[in-house]
């Protein structure tokens, strides 16, 4: 059997053979179509070669099954059959048999639409063979250099950072088109390359959904379509958690689908839990908490000193799973995901930057060693709250200092107690307080970001002025509140 991770050799351009001058073959019927190829060669004087053709040939014959007087009917039953078998092309040798091409051939030829060439006197068929033949080697050593470069820049791409997006961007690069990645839902997680429109992505989406496992009954690994010109294909990728990469391409030939499948199969790793060497780090990492060591003592199992904390929610008010929330940890390149009251929340390296994720809305905490972690968590989800608020699909917390660090911490928690202190015992109003200053008094937004109905945020506004004993419109009030918020 073939390999199938090798793309099989290449057809010939009809075009590449009448342009080689040592062989000086001349088209003198048929279509001059530039898409044409030849398979391969074959010999044949049978006057059915029918039986004898599997497709693609150029077929080459001196002529010898040509019978005296032969009239138009033999040529056109002689080509039809050629046609009927899927032949490429004829070529019809001059000498020794005949001087000239016989003009009924050609008639035939020309309404068959079958490309006739002329091999001259001094041109052998086997000489139109080996020519053959060597475009093919050059063209299959062209195929599997490009192979190579694509399978070696897409491993690459899966060692960097952002491993998902790194690899659909040389994916489309090497295709020249569309790569997506969609989760167990249908949901657009990562893309890279040229939009090709509505039509297009509408179409991929549904291709995706063919080969998506339901569980009722087995599913494709691949599918595929054409739509606007440009060559779809969905695969299915093989971690079984229903993931799909889908490709939209102007071309589709065997060295594109070897690169896809290389893609494939990284993009499943990357998308499963089956890296080993993190795995492990994070098991033992896990162990060891368990058994009581202190964050900053496993933090080294886990790759990094300084992580971010990021707090995800899908758009719309469909809760998170935990497939969705390993998606959402593949796009930003981290297996560390937690799952807790409808919120994702994935740690991932202090040094890498979280982009935009399609579909989610992010709140990023500062980079923070294993003693602020916590601190890192309560920054996070309060920067997602005030994403979701102002629709924002990405928001980070500030990493400047701040005036309050110019006050001695000790000074600065005795001050914000006492300040707090008449609302401290109500979580409700505290969070509602800190949310309604972030977002500059605005009820609505508050609202969204506390998922409560705007007539409670008023109300605890209201009562919280009258607690504190404070005018909430006067800004010198409510610097003094977020200063002392800051601090708790």
């Amino acid at each position: 059997m073939p390999d199938p991770t090798v793309p099989p050799t290449p057809p010939v351009p009809l075009d590449a053979l009448l342009a080689r001058a040592d062989l000086g073959l001349r088209r003198i019927a048929g279509p001059a179509d530039p898409a044409a190829v030849v398979h391969w060669a074959h010999t044949s004087e049978m006057a059915d070669p029918y039986p004898y053709l599997l497709g693609g040939e150029l077929l080459l014959s001196a002529g010898v099954h040509i019978p005296d007087g032969a009239g138009a009917g033999y040529f056109d039953a002689y080509v039809s059959r050629i046609v009927a078998a899927g032949g490429a092309a004829l070529g019809f040798g001059v000498a020794p048999v005949h001087d000239t091409v016989p003009g009924a051939l050609v008639e035939a030829c020309e309404m068959h639409g079958l490309p006739l060439l002329e091999v001259p006197p001094r041109t052998t068929f086997s000489a139109v063979a080996r020519a053959l033949w060597q475009l093919m080697a050059q063209a299959r050593t062209a195929e599997l250099r490009r192979v190579t470069e694509a399978q070696q820049s897409l491993a690459t791409a899966a060692a960097r950072p952002n491993p998902v997006p790194s690899v659909l961007q040389q994916l489309a690069r090497r295709l020249g088109g569309r790569a997506v990645l969609y989760g167990p839902e249908g949901t657009r997680i990562a893309a890279a390359g040229p939009d090709p429109g509505e039509a297009v992505r509408t179409a991929l989406a549904k291709l995706a959904e063919v080969v998506r496992p339901s569980g009722e009954e087995p599913s494709p690994s691949s599918a595929s379509d054409t739509v606007a010109g440009l060559r779809l294909v969905a695969h299915a990728l093989g971690n079984g958690e229903g993931f799909v990469l889908g490709t939209a391409a102007p071309q589709r030939d065997a060295g594109d689908h070897t690169i896809a499948s290389v893609a494939a199969v990284l993009l499943s790793l990357l998308t499963g839990e089956r890296h080993s060497g993190s795995g492990a780090g994070r098991s033992s990492a896990l162990v060891r908490l368990l058994l009581g060591a202190a964050p900053a003592e496993v933090a080294p199992l886990l790759g990094e000193d300084r992580w971010r904390v990021v707090h995800g929610r899908p758009d719309g008010r469909v809760a998170p799973d935990p497939v969705a929330a390993s998606a959402l940890g593949a796009a930003l390149g981290s297996a560390l995901v937690d799952v807790t009251g409808g919120v994702v929340r994935v740690l991932v390296p202090g040094g890498r930057t979280v982009d935009r994720v399609p579909g989610w809305t992010l709140g990023v905490s500062a980079a923070a060693a294993p003693p602020d972690w916590p601190a890192a968590d309560t920054q996070a989800a309060r920067a997602l709250a005030r994403a979701r608020a102002t629709r924002t699909p990405v928001l980070r917390h500030g990493d400047r200092p701040a005036l309050a660090d110019l006050v001695p911490p000790h000074d600065a928690d005795a001050h914000a107690r006492a300040l707090l202190a008449p609302v401290e015992r109500s979580p409700a109003l505290v969070d509602t307080l800190r949310t309604w200053l972030s977002l500059h008094g605005s009820w609505d937004r508050t609202a969204v970001a506390l998922d409560v109905h705007r007539n409670t945020v008023r109300q605890r506004i209201a009562r919280c002025g009258a607690l504190l004993e404070a005018d909430l419109d006067d800004p010198d009030v409510r610097m003094e509140l977020w200063f002392a918020l800051r601090r708790t």
